[in-house]
């Protein structure tokens, strides 16, 4: 039987990462004659918020001062995502990185959203130019933007390969890629599966080792989001070969430094800084060794002070406008959920349910909808002023009116569903309309090479639709208010609307409904009636992104989780066939066991009080459910095999006061029993008799040293709950 969860906030142990985050100090020496690179990606006109373009120039320059050869990169997503953009469509940002000195950059998807036209100007005043080999005009068949950029540094020569996803047709307006009979006049090379990308990236790092380049290294506004296959980042090095190191934007993962493996087996480095400065990035070249190495730097004190004054002015031509006071708000408004981290994307916000409203109330609608990579930024608790309504819509989307069909909505949250849990920027905030996504069905949307809705194949998981609290008529017409991006132009994907007929098209900005709203609907108050989401959308999901119901282990993953057993190896993954250690054996059984109140002192050595493992080895041990290895050491990362498990449940059994009679001889049929040791071997036998340890049906053996994997433990747990009884 299939189980449902509601979304919850899944409360995971987090892993420590393999990579290495700088400070104000860096992690790697630099001498002079080696090559510095320092980038950023989706800056998202962050210009002065936590590093800032003032401390990257100054960082910049602090480089400088160690190697005559450095070099400043961008990775796509400057120009857009909050006033000082919006205000001019991008050209501010492009007068503030001339300023900085950038000397490459790469388009991102959301470079393109102020219009074809207006990005086109943008490269032209962008003094460094832009790189993309796979931005094509298909009026001529060749990229828009030369494929890669040689820099000579001494008798080294570095190739950068810029490269931009193809999701950039449906995370931008498809609109602006397309003449004006509708038919594309741009590719981003998408078509067959990813493959045609890989091709266009080869092609450039050819062509840059034939011109004499010794390292190869590119920059992508690629992303590494499940949702982004078959264009990720790691899809295309493992694809490719030849490239050095992978400097990567999009999705704004913050990766200091990952090791992956090309399509010849040799390893590229990964890296990525995250979003508005909160990271800026170092790679070094050492040409005397060959090594090549990259580093996160997450904060820096200095800054320059002609681009901190130059800032400073831009951004003081507006600030009459953006100051002025448009509202008040009782309460705290948010793209983020309880846990800090974005949810706007994949779960309902108070937020959202206010963008939502907006649209519908304003356009006289039954049905109203923002998608959740539209809405941008937070609003504070207090005064809300003109700027904080575009810092939450910062793209100048118009408002439009639709009728449309009850099947076309049920098509469209489908489609925006089929990424959930995981994060979509088409996810639906919605008003005037509920429904549930059961992410335990697997999505059946099929789309085309640009990423845009073709149909559903099968089972559906988005279910209990309902328009004004009443079950949605396929074949019912509706009104539908959002913006121009998904109605008429198929942003997200979202292409069924297109054709349907239109009652209002364009008559104000998206920041600008959202402001009628509160001033002209809620009195200029934003009320505690959106102190939290209204419950509009349930998300049902599984726990783990890589545990599905028809997995033999399912039912163990999800009692162990649901009964706070085991935490996931990270947010959504458990790794089922990852191996248990001593450590986190004893960590279950404390967690089974209530949790008990002790010190944590355990006198081993390798066991310190403040390891999250502590006090459950010291309970274990003060209650002989687990000894060490020796006086001295616990081993607590060592693996647990099989008859370790048994004994520890064994004797956790007895401490308390449960059934340990089962037994007998049954243990013997094994082909493997007489390898069995010592120790366990009366565990062992209970525990194959309680029904928590079985054999192999294969060969017949019980396999006594096998380690134990994380999916085992989790299903041998579930059946300790549910067979091991109180002893009468």
């Amino acid at each position: 039987m299939r189980k449902k969860f509601a979304s919850v906030l899944l409360a995971a142990v987090m892993l420590l990462s393999l990579t290495a985050f700088a400070g104000a100090a860096d992690a790697v020496t630099v001498n002079n004659g080696d090559i510095v690179v320092v980038y950023t990606n989706d800056v998202h006109c962050a210009v002065d918020t936590n590093i800032g373009y003032a401390g990257l120039a100054a960082y910049r320059d602090a480089q400088k001062e160690l190697t005559d050869y450095v070099t400043l990169v961008d990775d796509g997503d400057a120009i857009q995502g909050g006033a000082v953009g919006t205000l001019s469509k991008g050209s501010y940002i492009v007068d503030i990185m001339n300023e900085v000195g950038y000397d490459i950059a790469v388009p991102g998807n959301h470079e393109f959203d102020y219009g074809m036209d207006n990005f086109l100007n943008i490269a032209k005043q962008m003094n460094s130019g832009y790189i993309c080999c796979n931005f094509i005009d298909l009026k001529t068949g060749e990229p828009v933007f030369d494929s890669y950029k040689m820099v000579t540094y001494g008798d080294t020569k570095v190739a950068y390969v810029g490269i931009d996803t193809p999701e950039t047709f449906s995370k931008s307006t498809p609109a602006y890629f397309k003449d004006a009979s509708g038919n594309y006049i741009y590719s981003f090379c998408e078509g067959n599966n990813g493959a045609d990308l890989y091709s266009a990236v080869q092609t450039a790092v050819d062509a840059a080792k034939d011109a004499g380049a010794d390292y190869v290294v590119a920059l992508g506004h690629c992303g590494t989001d499940e949702q982004s296959a078959p264009w990720r980042s790691t899809d295309i090095i493992a694809n490719v070969s030849g490239l050095s190191a992978f400097i990567d934007g999009h999705s704004h993962s913050v990766i200091a430094s990952d090791q992956v493996t090309d399509k010849d087996g040799n390893t590229v480095l990964l890296t990525s800084t995250g979003t508005k400065f909160a990271n800026i990035g170092r790679l070094v070249i050492n040409p005397a060794t060959k090594a090549v190495s990259t580093e996160l730097i997450s904060s820096y004190d200095a800054k320059d002070a002609t681009v901190d004054a130059f800032v400073k002015s831009i951004q003081a031509k507006n600030q009459t406008l953006l100051d002025k006071v448009v509202a008040t708000s009782s309460v705290d408004l948010t793209i983020l959920g309880a846990d800090g981290k974005r949810a706007v994307r994949n779960q309902e916000t108070n937020l959202g349910d206010l963008c939502a409203d907006a649209y519908r109330v304003v356009g006289n609608a039954d049905i109203g909808w923002v998608n959740g990579g539209g809405v941008r930024a937070d609003i504070a608790a207090g005064d809300v002023t003109y700027g904080d309504i575009i810092n939450v819509f910062p793209f100048n989307n118009a408002l439009c009116v639709k009728e449309v069909t009850g099947q076309q909505i049920l098509d469209a949250l489908e489609m925006a569903a089929r990424n959930c849990p995981s994060e979509n920027g088409g996810f639906l905030q919605v008003s005037g309309l509920t429904y549930t996504i059961d992410t335990t069905v697997a999505s059946t949307v099929t789309t085309n090479d640009k990423g845009e809705f073709t149909g559903v194949t099968g089972a559906r998981r988005v279910s209990d639709v309902e328009v004004g609290g009443v079950p949605i008529v396929a074949t019912k017409t509706y009104t539908l208010a959002s913006h121009d991006y998904m109605l008429k132009n198929g942003g997200d994907g979202l292409v069924m609307f297109k054709d349907d007929k239109t009652l209002v098209d364009g008559t104000m900005l998206d920041n600008e409904v959202l402001i009628q709203y509160i001033t002209d609907n809620l009195g200029g108050k934003i009320s505690n009636t959106y102190k939290a989401a209204q419950g509009r959308i349930t998300v049902v999901q599984e726990p783990f992104s890589d545990v599905n119901n028809s997995d033999w282990y399912y039912d163990g993953i999800v009692y162990a989780y649901g009964n706070s057993l085991f935490s996931g190896k990270s947010h959504n993954v458990f790794s089922p066939n990852g191996l248990m250690t001593r450590a986190q054996v004893m960590t279950v059984l404390y967690r089974l066991a209530g949790s008990p109140e002790t010190t944590g002192e355990t006198g081993f050595k390798d066991v310190s009080s403040d390891q999250y493992y502590a006090p459950a080895v010291a309970w274990a041990v003060k209650n002989e459910i687990a000894s060490g290895y020796n006086k001295n050491t616990f081993q607590p990362n060592h693996p647990v095999t099989r008859e370790q498990l048994a004994t520890f449940l064994y004797n956790y059994a007895k401490v308390m006061n449960l059934d340990t009679t089962a037994g007998g001889m049954a243990i013997r049929e094994y082909t493997d029993y007489d390898q069995i040791s010592s120790f366990a071997s009366e565990a062992l036998a209970w525990a194959n008799a309680a029904g928590l340890i079985q054999g192999y049906t294969t060969d017949s053996t019980i396999r006594p040293h096998g380690n134990a994997t994380r999916a085992q433990v989790a299903v041998i747990m579930m059946r300790f709950g549910n067979n091991v009884k109180a002893a009468e």
